[in-house]
């Protein structure tokens, strides 16, 4: 396969990743969240600790968006801001006791709408995904 159809299988791919994600995710952030908050938090807790940077890059945002939404969630007491000891002008930003718990309580409700859709698998069929996701953890979203 020459380089232009693995890439239109690529954008294929990840359009349905993107469908798949809104899908099980649906319904499961707090009413209190925007669906912009509830990407941060989602950030947050697979990438902790990270910088106002990073996450501003990540969801696409510019820094002041990205400042704001934090204040926002600092303020919901969701997210801590985490000083570098060694470099005082950098922050690691965290959940917080009650961010982890509302993400916790999200990914178990993602993770039953996950094992409803892969239920109809057989042991081999989710060892051949695994070993798929491993590969292109590894050599694609690196």
């Amino acid at each position: 396969m020459d380089n232009n159809g693995l890439f239109q299988k690529f954008v294929s791919f990840t359009a349905s990743v993107h469908q798949i994600t809104s899908d099980i995710s649906k319904d499961v952030k707090a009413e209190s969240l925007t669906p912009v908050q509830y990407k941060i938090l989602e950030y947050i807790a697979v990438s902790q600790p990270v910088t106002l940077s990073e996450i501003s890059e990540c969801m696409h945002m510019s820094m002041p968006n990205t400042s704001r939404e934090l204040k926002k969630l600092s303020e919901k007491q969701l997210c801590d801001r985490i000083t570098d000891p060694a470099d005082r002008r950098r922050q690691g930003i965290t959940l917080s006791a009650a961010g982890e718990s509302m993400m916790n309580e999200a990914f178990q409700h993602i993770g039953v709408r996950f094992a409803e859709r892969i239920a109809h698998l057989t042991g081999d069929e989710r060892k051949e995904i695994e070993q798929a996701l491993d590969l292109l953890q590894q050599k694609v979203f690196y």
